[in-house]
Formats: C-alpha cells, sequence, structure tokens
C-alpha cells in the first residue's frame, strides 16, 4: 500500500513540475525582455531581469524532484532525529520518504504559484499573485514538525 502512495506522489510531482514547463514554454514568446525575478513581502517586484530568467523555478523545479527521488531511493543514508533499530526502521523510512515527497509537493506548487506570477505580472503590472507566497511557509513548517513528533512517536 505505501509503494504505490509513494508512486502516486511521485506521479503528481511530476505532473506538476511538466505543467510548470508546459506553462512556462507557452508564456516566454509573450514576456517582455525584462520581467521580474524577486518580490518583496507585498507582491511587488523589487529585482529585474532577462526573460530567460522565466526558466529558472522550471529548472529547479526538475533539480529538486530528482534529488528528492534520489533521496528517498536511499533512506538509510538519511538523518533521523532518533535512533534506527530493526524493530523502528520501515516505520522511520515510511515517515521519511512520506515526508520528503510532501515537501517535494508543497516546493513544487510553490514553484508553480510564483511563476505564474511572476509570468502574469511580466504582462499585467496589477496582477496579483493567487496564492500569498507567505501561507506556503506554515504548511512547510508543520509538515517538518509532524514529521519529527511522529519519529518520536514511532520509535
Amino acid at each position: 500500500m505505501g509503494v504505490i502512495f509513494f508512486y502516486l506522489f511521485d506521479f503528481l510531482n511530476l505532473l506538476i513540475v511538466l505543467l510548470l514547463w508546459v506553462y512556462t514554454i507557452r508564456m516566454y514568446k509573450k514576456l517582455p525582455e525584462k520581467i521580474p525575478t524577486h518580490f518583496d513581502f507585498e507582491g511587488k517586484p523589487d529585482q529585474f531581469g532577462k526573460k530567460g530568467f522565466a526558466f529558472f523555478l522550471p529548472v529547479l523545479s526538475v533539480a529538486f524532484y530528482i534529488t528528492f527521488i534520489v533521496i528517498t531511493q536511499n533512506p538509510e543514508n538519511g538523518n533521523f532525529p532518533i535512533q534506527l533499530t530493526e524493530a523502528n526502521h520501515e516505520i522511520q523510512f515510511f515517515i521519511m520518504i512520506l515526508m520528503l515527497k510532501w515537501l517535494l509537493f508543497l516546493v513544487v506548487l510553490m514553484f508553480l504559484n510564483i511563476q505564474d506570477y511572476m509570468l502574469r505580472y511580466s504582462l499585467d503590472s496589477q496582477a496579483k499573485a493567487k496564492v500569498h507566497i507567505l501561507l506556503f511557509l506554515p504548511f512547510i513548517f508543520v509538515s517538518i514538525m509532524s514529521a519529527i513528533i511522529f519519529s518520536y512517536i514511532y520509535k
């Protein structure tokens, strides 16, 4: 059951990464030569770069995807908050792999949201982010803390 669940997560994460690429490629021709590359806390751009920067987040998402896949293939090399034993290593590996796949989901979803905002803002300075970037941070923090707590519960 866990393996099927992990494959579904991998598929969903890959789908989001591909969606990020397709969206970027489709929008690229429409972009002006100068696009926002960084936004302040109010969502206003404070740095600009060439339109080729539009491929930064898609490339970074592929790098994250590959890195997380490699890490989850060898969970025994991970850093765990508790001592691994014969009795607990399976549940600890499950918790770690689930957390990493969930974190990857949150990160690539955040990248997609940032990319959407960056590209839409490039074409219309009145555009607003669909989801504020700061809303992702509590989910990431709570996910990490939950994984640590579950590791201690199932030690």
